[in-house]
C-alpha cells in the first residue's frame, strides 16, 4: 500500500512543496459549512497568497497523489439490500471470515463486524480498519442512502424529509439481510454512530441478544446545535440561523452549486484542512483521498441530511448499550462533533472506554489510523470474551497485544503516547 499514514509517501515531498493549501478537504461540505464561516467573517482569516500563489503547483501534486495512493481500492463481495421504503443499499461483505465454514450446533459463533460511515462520506472511509481487520474476520461495510453506491432515498424523492432514525432502519435491514444470527459489533463514526444510536433505540432487544460491541467514533448522542464549530459567539448563532436555509436553497440549484465547487477548489481547500484534521502532518496522499470522498456527494444529498442532525436526540438510546463492551472515541481537535460530546456519552456508558486522541480531527479513522485499528482490535477482544464467540484470528489478536499494557496501567500507552488520552 503507498501513502502511508507516518508520512512516507514517495510523492510527499513534492505535496510539501505544494504548500499547505493541499491539505483541504471538501468542497461537498463547503454549503453545510462555509456557509457560516463566510457569514461571521472568518474568510478574513485566511492569506490570499494561499488561494493563488502556487496553484498550478498544488494541481500537480495533486495529481501525482492521487495517481500514487489507492485508497478505497479495496473491495468485497457487493450484495444490494432493499430498505423498508424499498432503496437499494449497496453493501459488501469483505473479510476472509465470510470463507469459513458456519460453524456446527453447538459451537461458539464468529463475530460479525458492521461499519456504518459518516455524512457526505461513504464506506471506503473505512480503509485504513479494512485492510488492518480483514484477515480472518466477517466484516460488512454499507453505503448509507443517498450516499456512495447507494440509490437515492426514496422517501425522500416522494416528499419525506430525511432522518436518522431512518437509517437506523436501514442498518437494522442489513443486518437482517447479511447477519441474521450470530454476535455483532457495530461501529459507526459521525452519522453512522448516530445510525446505531437509532437502532438502539428502535431495536433495544437486538443490543440485548446480540450486539456484543459498540464502537462511538467522532459523533455526539445530541445537542449538535450547540457546537460552534469553532467559530465566535456571534459568527456561530449567525450561523445556525442562516445555514439551513442557504443549505436548502443551493441544494435546488445542483448543477450551479455543482459548477461552483469545482471553480472554488483551492478557496474550499482551504477551509477544509481546519475542519476535517486537527494536524498539519497527515499524510497528503490521506488528505486527497478525502477529498475525493466528499467531492462525491452531490449538493442535493448535502442539503437533504444537513438538517436532521439538529433534531437527533439520542442520549436515553444509549441505555440499551450498558454493560456491553464500548468504545468512544474521539480527536480532541474535532470541530464539528467535539469530544466533550464523546465523553457525555461515556459518562452515560459504564465501563466503556473512553479514548481522546489528542490533536486529531473529525476525520480521526483517517487521520490517526493506526491508533483507531488497534483501539477497534482490543474492543473486539473484549466483545469476542463478552459473547463467548468463536475465537479471534491470530491479526486481530496481534493488533490487540500491541496495546496490552494500557489495559493494567504497566507501560501505559497514554502516558507514553501524548497522541492518546484513555480514561
Amino acid at each position: 500500500m503507498t501513502g502511508a499514514p507516518d508520512g512516507t509517501n514517495p510523492v510527499a515531498a513534492v505535496a510539501k512543496a505544494a504548500g499547505a493549501a493541499t491539505t483541504g478537504v471538501s468542497r461537498a461540505g463547503l454549503i453545510g459549512i462555509s456557509v457560516g464561516v463566510l457569514a461571521a467573517g472568518a474568510a478574513a482569516g485566511v492569506a490570499v497568497e494561499r488561494l493563488t500563489v502556487g496553484r498550478a503547483m498544488r494541481r500537480r501534486a495533486r495529481a501525482e497523489l492521487e495517481a500514487s495512493a489507492p485508497y478505497g481500492s479495496l473491495r468485497g463481495r457487493p450484495l444490494t439490500v432493499v430498505a423498508p421504503d424499498g432503496t437499494e443499499l449497496y453493501v459488501e461483505l469483505d473479510g476472509t471470515g465470510w470463507d469459513e465454514p458456519d460453524s456446527a450446533p453447538g459451537t461458539p459463533e464468529p463475530l460479525t463486524v458492521v461499519f456504518s460511515h459518516g455524512y457526505c462520506l461513504n464506506q471506503d472511509s473505512w480503509h485504513f480498519q479494512r485492510a488492518a481487520l480483514r484477515e480472518g474476520l466477517r466484516l460488512v461495510f454499507w453505503d448509507q442512502r443517498s450516499h456512495g453506491r447507494s440509490e437515492r432515498s426514496r422517501s425522500f424523492l416522494a416528499g419525506e424529509p430525511a432522518g436518522i432514525d431512518q437509517l437506523g432502519g436501514d442498518l437494522k435491514a442489513v443486518i437482517d439481510a447479511v447477519a441474521p444470527t450470530g454476535p455483532l459489533v457495530l461501529v459507526g463514526h459521525s452519522m453512522g454512530g448516530m445510525t446505531v444510536m437509532a437502532l438502539a433505540d428502535q431495536h433495544p432487544e437486538l443490543f440485548r441478544e446480540r450486539v456484543a460491541g459498540v464502537a462511538l467514533a467522532g459523533t455526539l448522542a445530541g445537542n449538535w446545535n450547540e457546537v460552534s464549530l469553532g467559530l465566535p459567539t456571534v459568527g456561530a448563532k449567525l450561523f445556525k440561523r442562516v445555514a439551513p436555509g442557504v443549505v436548502k436553497l443551493l441544494g435546488r440549484q445542483v448543477e450551479l452549486v455543482e459548477a461552483s465547487r469545482r471553480i472554488g477548489s483551492d478557496f474550499a481547500a482551504v477551509f477544509y484542512r481546519r475542519f476535517s484534521f486537527g494536524g498539519r502532518d497527515v499524510d497528503p496522499g490521506v488528505v486527497s483521498f478525502a477529498e475525493q470522498l466528499l467531492d462525491a456527494t452531490p449538493i442535493d444529498v448535502v442539503a437533504e441530511f444537513f438538517p436532521v442532525f439538529g433534531a437527533h436526540e439520542k442520549y436515553e438510546a444509549l441505555a440499551a448499550l450498558r454493560g456491553l463492551p464500548a468504545l468512544v472515541l474521539a480527536g480532541t481537535k474535532d470541530l464539528l462533533t467535539p469530544s466533550a460530546h464523546s465523553e457525555a456519552m461515556a459518562e452515560r456508558l459504564p465501563g466503556a472506554e473512553l479514548v481522546l486522541v489528542e490533536g486529531a480531527g473529525h476525520l480521526v479513522l483517517l487521520e490517526r489510523p493506526e491508533l483507531v485499528d488497534r483501539e477497534l482490535a482490543l474492543l473486539l477482544r473484549r466483545a469476542a470474551d463478552f459473547a463467548g464467540a468463536a475465537p479471534l484470528p491470530p491479526s486481530v489478536l496481534a493488533l490487540a497485544l500491541a496495546e496490552e499494557p494500557r489495559a493494567d496501567g504497566s507501560g501505559d500507552t497514554a502516558a507514553q503516547d501524548p497522541a492518546v488520552d484513555s480514561v
